[in-house]
């Protein structure tokens, strides 16, 4: 039979079983050897008489024998020459006549063999097939028969374990494949864990039973041997397992696991220098009666695991492109024929094909981890929960074949209790892609906390982007929320508009100016600001929502905001619907051949800050601004019914003022803020941060910071295009509880 070439190395097992001394019969090497001659093809060859092995006829009128002389007496044309012309001519005829049997045996043959189901091993060879055929005729078309038997199965076995694409696929096609065509049982140990690419392992090398399978008997399903197989005596089950003879039925083993696998060992753990060691070292399938395989499989399987007598198992190691990486072992029942020296040759192919398999598998499956990882650190781990406000989003890449993209998304706090939006659109799905896209998103969460406009946002970001490279163009939409104002500001550099959704069940895409991709270079963005009124729903998403190979851009965005209308008449016109599950509902709206692209959609709620939670003034730069500053914060706190705090928030609000005071040449600013949390943020155009120290016993100053942040919930410092800002948050008290009915 024909053998592909593998990544084995070492000698390989040589097929033989067919005869040597004709033609079509050499002996093959793997890799070097012919391809059989197909069945009928094989019976012609062996068919054809020689001239030579031709039976004499006996003589006749028209051919009379030698010992008749010249001919009749008187007949004056039939002379020596002529008698043999036509004893030439009479065995001529008898050839002629014996090819044309042949040829009528030939095609008989062919046809029957093609009839046969291709399932090797099944009959005794020299058996089958020779019925109205000499026996040598009849052994060679079985031989060549079993032999283009062996060759297809390979074939089908190997595509069938070439279609998986992880390393269950894989396994789990070598054993369908293999059961019940080839072996009556497989089981499949891969070394735990498997190494990837050039890792050395670190160790002891551990193989662990991956996968069985096997025929199961007629009994399981009907429930006669249904006890048998639930029986917890190993020595029990294997004893009923055992055939007259004295021979192991694999067929009969009582079912272990839940997936119904084989009595072995499921960790084995190779001792250097041991008999499984060598046979993996040695890389060819070796039958499981060779002293070699005797010593070996008792390690594999474990001590109490039964192994056949005879060429009934084949211990096949497992070699990948640089090492073994597991074994597979073949069995067959009494009832079936033994192994033959072919088979072995089988085993290592599909054992090879499955190993590079397996390796591929690994390999693919870092990659994917690695996508994975990489995508997910590009975008946030959890959204911020800033005040007045509520964020839900989500994220699909286009497929599982393209984990990474360019798409993401952000929501990033600045001052003010403000918030800022963005989505982006990288062009491409690739690592290249991911990586720009990180980059571009670290520099949109720099350039926020600056708060610049978001038109100069995008100005800087397309700068950066020209810097990244000629081609790296990409889409974004930045906004800035302004709970306090009920007020949105937006920019778009060729992203598709935004669609606002309001309280009354009425949905709406936003007029933005468009704009140039971010990329492009030489180009001014323009942003607009519109009313967000609390309880509206802003939706913010790339183009893989929208678009597709089925339907346009605009198109996609009037079925989403159609899907937003529908969503909200079916929950209420008095009340928004839930975030998460809305954006379960957007993400719905996708149809089988929607996903051309990855998304990454935003949904944000505008609850706002009620103007009676908010208390705001100007100080000006003079030493008499800290006493001001606390008792504008004590009106504040009545107001609010929030005295317990006074004593507390006099304190640190005269720290933080004082210290604006002393570096600041125009108006200082003080807002506190009664949400979930009361916030204090004082505001000054000094663009130096401060920064806690601890002072020494003699310092006058540099004790105000430490007491902030010693008696503050939380507190920081941003820088802003006209100064810096520094704010804290203080515990709202506990409700008082209500008074005990008795």
């Amino acid at each position: 039979m024909t053998e592909y070439p593998t990544s084995q190395e070492g000698p390989q097992p040589v097929a033989s079983g067919g005869r040597t001394d004709e033609p079509g019969h050499g002996t093959e090497e793997l890799g070097h050897g012919k391809a059989p001659l197909p069945a009928a093809e094989a019976v012609r060859t062996h068919a054809q008489p020689q001239a030579a092995d031709l039976p004499r006829p006996r003589a006749t009128a028209e051919a009379p024998s030698a010992s008749d002389g010249a001919g009749e007496p008187g007949d004056s044309t039939a002379g020596p020459g002529q008698g043999a012309a036509r004893v030439r001519a009479g065995r001529d005829e008898a050839a002629a006549t014996e090819a044309g049997s042949a040829r009528t045996r030939d095609g008989e043959a062919a046809r029957e063999a093609a009839e046969r189901p291709a399932t090797f091993g099944q009959a005794a060879s020299g058996q089958a097939g020779t019925s109205g055929l000499p026996s040598g005729i009849g052994v060679d078309a079985t031989i060549a028969r079993r032999e283009g038997d062996r060759l297809r199965f390979v074939g089908a076995a190997t595509r069938r374990i070439a279609r998986g694409i992880d390393l269950d696929e894989i396994v789990l096609g070598l054993c369908r494949a293999t059961v019940p065509t080839f072996s009556d049982a497989i089981l499949v140990y891969l070394r735990d864990p498997l190494p990837v690419g050039d890792e050395r392992p670190v160790g002891p090398v551990v193989l662990r039973l991956r996968r069985t399978d096997r025929l199961r008997p007629i009994d399981e399903f009907t429930g006669a041997g249904a006890g048998a197989a639930a029986g917890s005596g190993s020595g029990a089950g294997l004893a009923g397992a055992m055939t007259p003879d004295g021979e192991l039925d694999f067929s009969q083993l009582a079912l272990v696991g839940p997936q119904g696998d084989l009595p072995a060992a499921e960790l084995c753990e190779i001792r250097p220098g041991g008999a499984l060691a060598e046979v993996l070292r040695g890389v060819r399938p070796v039958f499981g009666s060779s002293a070699a395989a005797r010593a070996a499989l008792p390690e594999l399987l474990g001590a109490d695991h039964p192994v056949p007598r005879g060429q009934r198992a084949i211990l096949a190691p497992l070699r990948g492109r640089r090492r073994v990486i597991g074994a597979a072992v073949f069995l067959r029942t009494p009832e079936r024929p033994a192994f033959e020296t072919n088979d072995l040759l089988v085993a290592a192919q599909l054992a090879t094909h499955t190993a590079l398999g397996i390796d591929k598998a690994v390999l693919y499956g870092r990659e994917a981890y690695i996508a994975d990882e990489l995508q997910r650190t590009m975008l946030p781990d959890s959204l911020p929960q800033p005040t007045g406000v509520r964020l839900a989003s989500r994220y699909l890449p286009a497929a599982e074949t393209a984990r990474v993209g360019g798409d993401w998304y952000d929501a990033i706090p600045l001052p003010g209790s403000r918030v800022a939006l963005v989505v982006g659109d990288v062009m491409g799905h690739s690592m290249t892609s991911a990586a720009i896209m990180g980059q571009l998103r670290t520099t949109a969460q720099t350039l926020a906390q600056l708060d610049l406009p978001p038109a100069e946002v995008l100005h800087h970001l397309d700068e950066q982007a020209q810097r990244l490279g000629s081609d790296r163009m990409a889409t974004c939409l930045y906004a800035v929320y302004d709970p306090v104002s009920h007020r949105i500001t937006i920019a778009n550099a060729g992203h598709p508009p935004p669609v606002l959704l309001h309280l009354g069940g009425r949905a709406e895409v936003l007029r933005v100016p468009p704009g140039a991709p971010i990329g492009v270079g030489g180009v001014d963005f323009e942003a607009v600001e519109l009313d967000a009124p609390a309880g509206a729903t802003l939706v913010l998403y790339t183009d893989g929502l929208v678009e597709s190979r089925l339907r346009d851009v605009w198109t996609g965005i009037e079925q989403l905001r159609e899907r937003l209308a529908t969503t909200a008449q079916l929950t209420g016109l008095d009340h928004p619907p839930p975030l998460e599950a809305l954006c379960d509902d957007i993400l719905d709206m996708l149809g089988p051949g929607d996903r051309d692209d990855d998304i990454a959609l935003l949904a944000a709620r505008f609850d706002g800050i009620a103007p009676s939670d908010v208390a705001y003034w100007f100080l000006d730069p003079e030493e008499t601004a800290p006493g001001r500053a606390r008792r504008f914060a004590r009106r504040a706190l009545a107001r609010w019914g929030l005295e317990e705090l006074e004593d507390s928030l006099e304190l640190l609000v005269s720290e933080v003022v004082t210290n604006a005071v002393r570096y600041a040449e125009r108006p200082v600013t003080l807002r506190l803020l009664r949400t979930d949390v009361l916030r204090c943020e004082v505001g000054d155009d000094s663009p130096q941060l401060p920064r806690q120290r601890r002072a020494r016993d003699d310092d006058e100053g540099g004790r105000g910071l430490f007491l902030v942040n010693r008696m503050a919930r939380r507190w920081g410092a941003t820088r802003l295009s006209s100064g810096k800002v520094v704010w804290f948050e203080l515990a709202l008290p506990a409700p008082p509880a209500a008074p005990e009915r008795h």
